[in-house]
């Protein structure tokens, strides 16, 4: 039975370096949901996927703008609303693609999705990640930034940031609680990767 291991979790928590660690313990292949989303922009109609669409067109300003002037809570839910569309292009490679199990990686899989997610055949093992140690997030935006390069715009811009990754922990905490989906919490990054393989071999 195809086994696909699906990687949800905030920015910041490693997510994509799971993934590749896991690709190559696991002798699977990886995609991240960006990938997806790009095809999905080539393909799809634009008026049935608008959010797909809405921050994919934001210039350097307009980000900046949006990340000025909207909560941290409400930029959780616009991300949210983006993910319902990116989900369709997931959910679509989860039930067709016939080349085996492989890894799926992105903030694009929440736990109120998976836990709808049955597919004949199929094995599906999800596993959230969450990094709340705010030291650390906030040092990881300040170094490498999330929407940009972090010496592309100003701190009070990534302060933002950083209060928005811990306004999707706390939510990610709360839905994976309330659907029973596995949570990690980031503690020590030379062992999580350990901690996932245990989850998805259970």
């Amino acid at each position: 039975m195809d086994k696909i291991i699906l990687l949800g979790g905030s920015p910041t928590a490693g997510k994509t370096y799971a993934a590749k660690k896991l690709a190559h313990a696991l002798k699977l292949p990886w995609i991240s949901t960006d990938k997806i989303r790009s095809q999905m922009r080539k393909t799809v109609n634009r008026s049935d996927h608008p959010r797909l669409f809405e921050f994919a067109e934001a210039t350097p300003k307009m980000a900046v703008d949006y990340l000025s002037t909207k909560s941290a809570q409400q930029i959780v839910k616009d991300q949210n609303a983006e993910s319902l569309d990116v989900w369709k292009g997931v959910r679509d490679k989860i039930e067709n693609d016939s080349t085996g199990s492989f890894i799926i990686e992105v903030v694009a899989i929440l736990p109120c999705l998976v836990s709808r997610l049955h597919v004949k055949n199929k094995k599906i093992k999800a596993v959230f990640l969450v990094d709340d140690n705010i030291q650390r997030v906030r040092r990881t935006i300040y170094t490498r930034g999330l929407w940009a390069k972090a010496n592309e715009y100003s701190d009070t811009v990534k302060e933002k940031e950083v209060a928005w990754v811990m306004a999707f922990n706390e939510y990610i905490i709360k839905e994976t609680k309330k659907y029973g989906l596995p949570l990690i919490k980031i503690k020590d990054r030379r062992k999580y990767i350990g901690q996932i393989i245990k989850v998805i071999n259970k």
